[in-house]
């Protein structure tokens, strides 16, 4: 028999550590702020690759509300506390500026990393928002896999926060996917007949020890290796909390939404990785602007009409968790825009106002770091 979806879910995200007189970001992280953080945090914040930046991790969650009020507690903390050693935390998925000044993290795993993947490296200034959903059966995760490829142009394109790439404008609403492509095992994950296939294939890189275990396969969704999760990974990392909790709300709704059709012995129609990269792209460069392909149709359909459909395709999963206000907060979204247009808009007053490049992209930083903490029960 197999283990019933629990649906709990959880959230990783990867802050940006700046200075608080330069706004760049730390070149080395602070002697004593990690240490701080693993006192009052314990295994719910790490280091990262840089030493300008924190992982956070929320405990497992049964609701959207303990996930709001995880991310408040952690963010509230981790920036009370960097605050002490005169630093500030961003939540983008780059730093407009700031490139190439940050020390590696000393640890094992990191030096590994870097000599395996040599310059590369060196262009990973990015952070991005990891969401798991509990999903126990081994069999279920990959099925869910195979059939959610569709859907994650739609959660990108509602999470940008990467237009700008060492002081200038990039084009592109998420840059951090352009930077992270560059690493092998990333992008859309392939289909997997079952299970025992995607563990056969998997298997192959770990016996020619060209990976140690799965953790270093990058896939915008993979079945997690730590946790009985199917993990979301496309995501940019979002400067408003809010943000981030719709569009976990909708991830999760999503899974639900797949267990319901497998109930009645249905699935949602997968399409071949070809057309789907194509959305892919079109999110990665316009984000909510341009629309994204609706295969069924054969046309560019405008965003906000295909995150309508979405929504109420979940709805009544929202209604089961609970979390309607959570997921319609996707509308707000479509509405003012994402982090990417709150920073273009941001750097172009500023150049409308006769400033120089410089001063605009100091003004989004700012910008960033006072909507990180929005809602949160700290001034920065």
């Amino acid at each position: 028999m197999t283990a019933r979806p629990d649906f709990t879910i959880g959230i990783e995200e990867e802050y940006l550590v700046v200075d608080i007189g330069t706004l760049n970001l730390v070149s080395q992280m602070p002697h004593g702020l990690m240490d701080e953080c693993y006192e009052a945090l314990g295994d719910q914040v790490k280091k990262e690759l840089l030493q300008c930046q924190i992982e956070i991790g929320t405990r497992v969650c049964r609701s959207m509300q303990e996930i709001r009020d995880e991310l408040v507690r952690l963010r509230g903390t981790v920036a009370e506390i960097a605050r002490k050693y005169d630093c500030l935390i961003m939540a983008s998925s780059t730093h407009p500026i700031s490139f190439g000044s940050t020390l590696i993290t000393d640890d094992q795993r990191y030096r590994d990393l870097v000599h395996q993947l040599q310059r590369v490296v060196a262009s990973m200034y990015i952070s991005g928002m990891h969401v798991h959903v509990g999903i126990p059966d081994d069999e279920r995760r990959i099925d869910y896999m195979n059939q959610t490829t569709y859907s994650l142009p739609h959660f990108l394109s509602l999470s940008t926060s990467s237009p700008f790439w060492r002081g200038e404008k990039t084009g592109y609403r998420s840059h951090r996917v352009s930077v992270f492509d560059q690493l092998p095992r990333t992008g859309l994950p392939p289909h997997f007949q079952s299970y025992t296939d995607y563990m056969q294939h998997v298997d192959i890189l770990v016996n020619l020890q060209i990976i140690e275990d799965p953790t270093k396969i990058w896939w915008d969704l993979r079945p997690s290796w730590k946790f009985p999760t199917l993990e979301m990974r496309i995501t940019d990392l979002c400067t408003n909390l809010d943000d981030a909790v719709a569009i976990a709300t909708a991830y999760r709704c999503w899974m639900r939404m797949l267990n319901r059709l497998r109930q009645n012995n249905q699935s949602w129609r997968e399409y071949p990785s070809f057309l789907v990269q194509e959305n892919r792209w079109r999110a990665q460069r316009y984000g909510i602007d341009k629309g994204l392909i609706d295969f069924g149709r054969g046309e560019i359909v405008d965003t906000a009409e295909l995150m309508n459909e979405l929504i109420e395709l979940v709805y009544e999963d929202a209604e089961y968790f609970g979390c309607v206000d959570e997921l319609v907060h996707i509308q707000k979204i479509l509405e003012r825009g994402t982090s990417a247009h709150q920073q273009l808009a941001v750097y172009d007053k500023t150049i409308a106002e006769g400033h120089s490049n410089e001063h605009a992209l100091f003004n989004v930083v700012r910008h960033v770091v006072k909507e990180t903490l929005k809602g949160v029960d700290f001034d920065p």
